[in-house]
């Protein structure tokens, strides 16, 4: 079995085409298609989507009434091992 991701567009009508190259011509198989909707970069999700009730942080924000939050200073830097990823997986530098 082998899987296959890929993005597609669907078109005018709303049809999805899939052309999946196999390389195993005049053979039989069994095809087993999830479809995910990709959300827009423009889709704007509100708290309520997010999961949130709608008025959380309007009831929460500055309501702490304890003593004073103070930040500790902050300790050495952990020096770690360096991480080997193959070049085909890194992320591009910027």
């Amino acid at each position: 079995m082998q899987t296959v991701i890929l993005n597609s567009r669907t078109d005018h009508d709303g049809f999805l085409r899939l052309q999946v190259p196999v390389a195993l011509p005049n053979a039989e198989f069994k095809v087993i298609i999830t479809f995910q909707p990709i959300p827009s970069a423009s889709a704007h999700r509100t708290l309520t989507d997010l999961g949130w009730s709608p008025d959380f942080f309007a009831q929460t924000a500055g309501a702490w009434e304890g003593e004073p939050l103070s930040r500790e200073g902050q300790s050495e830097y952990e020096v770690r091992e360096e991480l080997w990823i193959p070049a085909a997986q890194r992320p591009p530098r910027d």
